[in-house]
Order: structure tokens, then sequence, then C-alpha cells
């Protein structure tokens, strides 16, 4: 079996590193496409080099662009390369623009299509990513969903075949990285920060997009009784360059370059609250015990609120100061690390006959 997977930017990283070391552990080939979606080229190299990443087989180099461009650009540099490998199956995560078009790519050359994290749904169609989702599990031959919730979502749009419930990859990197002791790599970070902080981290395009969200998102993070710290994306920071605010947002919030996985997860774990808008985050302070606000109306990952362990804010700045100031006057969780998703991944490709209905793996 050859299993071919396409990452673009930090949550595929992260997904596909336990599953990629599963594969070797059965002794499957694989081979690994990087799209170049990251918006930034080093920082993406961090994370091959902190993660059990290999070097990718193929790096398509598609750069930063509108969303329409990397798509098309994706697909016709993915395209070739999949007819020429024939790959068992091709293996896209989450809801980017990598695995859109990494879907694309896979349907174009008569691949079997599998979407790690399928199912997951925010209720918002104005999210390219929302859209994204549901185009790939649609898509998809193979969908192996997180969670009870995701499973029942699919079969609420009629998808029943092909759908397996693993567990959350990420839970596997959140294990795998403390595990293999990059998470130290938070100490020289830490050196820059106060003792008690809230950690934020921005970067979504329907935030740094609209300049007035953007401004209130940092005011409310800048109101908050504690500093914030807020590794900085690069998006994010261009936005603010873009429209002369970057001074006023270093003046309210402690801005610092963007980190490595291992040290952005030690940084989240001695945080009293994270604020972020990003969807990995928030299932990753789960796992870890810290307190979450989303800095978004909706999540994918409704559990995580319904457990008490995320709260939804949206984008005011009063209302952003008030829950971050309870988030991290509150009790920090237990956390908890169900790490055996990769596992179970790997066994639903291997068992995969096309014919499949709803199972637990």
């Amino acid at each position: 079996m050859n299993v071919h997977s396409v990452v673009g930017v930090r949550p595929e990283f992260v997904m596909a590193a336990p599953v990629l070391c599963e594969l070797a552990a059965r002794g499957h080939e694989s081979s690994l496409t990087h799209t170049g979606q990251h918006h930034d080229e080093e920082l993406s190299e961090t994370f091959f080099d902190e993660l059990p990443l290999p070097s990718p087989d193929h790096h398509l180099g598609v750069g930063s662009a509108p969303r329409d461009e990397q798509v098309a650009r994706i697909t016709g540099r993915l395209v070739p390369v999949l007819a020429a490998e024939s790959p068992t199956v091709v293996v896209v995560y989450g809801d980017t623009t990598s695995t859109l078009a990494g879907a694309i790519s896979a349907v174009a050359t008569g691949t079997v299509l599998v979407h790690v994290e399928a199912g997951l749904r925010s209720g918002d169609w104005q999210m390219p990513e929302e859209r994204t989702r549901v185009i790939v599990d649609h898509l998809a031959d193979l969908r192996l969903a997180p969670t009870v919730d995701a499973v029942s979502t699919l079969a609420d749009e009629g998808v029943i075949r092909g759908v397996r419930r693993v567990g959350d990859v990420r839970a596997d990197a959140v294990a795998l990285s403390r595990a293999t002791g990059t998470e130290s790599a938070a100490a020289a970070v830490r050196s820059d920060v106060p003792d008690s902080y809230v950690l934020a981290t921005v970067h979504r395009q329907s935030t740094t997009d609209d300049g007035p969200t953007l401004r209130s998102v940092i005011d409310g993070l800048g109101r908050a009784s504690l500093p914030v710290v807020l590794p900085i994306h690069p998006r994010t920071a261009d936005r603010l360059r873009e429209s002369g605010t970057l001074d006023w947002a270093e003046d309210r919030v402690r801005l610092v370059d963007p980190v490595g996985y291992g040290a952005f997860l030690g940084l989240l774990n001695g945080a009293s609250a994270v604020a972020t808008d990003s969807g990995g985050v928030q299932r990753e302070a789960s796992y870890l015990g810290t307190p979450c606000v989303t800095l978004r109306e909706t999540t994918e990952w409704r559990g995580t609120v319904d457990r008490g362990e995320n709260v939804l804010v949206g984008t005011d700045a009063a209302t952003i100061a008030a829950a971050v100031d309870a988030a991290a006057a509150g009790p920090s969780g237990d956390g908890h690390l169900p790490a055996c998703a990769a596992e179970n991944v790997v066994s639903a490709i291997e068992r995969w006959r096309g014919d499949e209905v709803v199972d637990e793996v």
C-alpha cells in the first residue's frame, strides 16, 4: 500500500506527523507533497524540523496568492505527480486550500480519496473552511471522523458509506510532541514573557482581512487584565502594517515572532487562558487543560463548548476582554490525551474495500 499525503499549512503538518509515523511503523510506503501554501516558508521548515515528518517528496511551491489561484496552482502541479506515482490512496487533512486542491487532484486522477477530520461543521457557510469541509467530505471515498457528532453530521447529509470514527489525530500530535521533549523549546520564548499571561492567536482570514474586526479583536485582547502574548501570524502582521496599526497593536499586546509547534504547546500549557480564532488551538487547549476563549461566533468543535472548556465570544472588544478575564481567573481543566487516532486512521485505510457503512475501527 502506498499512501500519498498532501499538506500545506500548520494544522496539516500536525495531523500528518502521527499518521506518517504509524504508516512507517507498519511497513507501508508513503509519499508526501508539500503544496507550499504556508505564508511563512521559514516557519514551515520549523514544523518539519520539530515534528517527525520526512522531507517532502514533492514541493509544489505555490506561494501566497488568492484562494482560487492557489487551488488552480496546486491542482495543476499535483495531478501530474499523482498520475506518475499512482498511489493507492491520497490522504488530505482538515479544511484548508491544500485540502480542497488535494481532493480535486485525487478525483481527477481516479485515486481513492481519504479525508482525515471528516464530518466537522461550524454551521457558518460564509467560512471558506466550512465549504471545503462539505465539498471534500462528499468527494471522499473514506471519511475519517474524529467524534460521534461528526459521524452523525455526515449521516444527516446522507453520507453513510466509507465513514469511520477514528478519534482526533491532534491528540496524537500533542502526545508525540510531549514525549519527544520538543515542548521544552518554549523555554527560550518564555524568557520574554511574564510569569502569568494569556496566549492569543489571530490568523483567520475573516478576522484579519476586515480592518475594524481586526482592530476590535486586538483592542479586546489589550483590555484584558493579564498581559497577552500574541505570536504574530505573517498575514496578521501584514494587515496591521497595511493599515498603519502595527505600532498601535504592539502598545496593547506583546507581539512575538511565530514559534514552532513544541514551543507553542509549551506556551499554551503555561498560559492562564488562550484566546484564539483557530479550530486546532481549541482542541490543543482542551487536551492540555487550558481554558479557551474563541474569537468567533461558531465552532466546528462544539464539544469543547458543551464541556465548558471553551466559550464563543465573537469579535466585540468589551466582550472579548470580559471573557478572557473570566477564563484566566477560573480553574484550569484536567486535560486529556486519548492518543490512538493515528493507529485507527491507518487501520481504516488498510481495511478499506469501498463498500463499508458506518462502523468504528
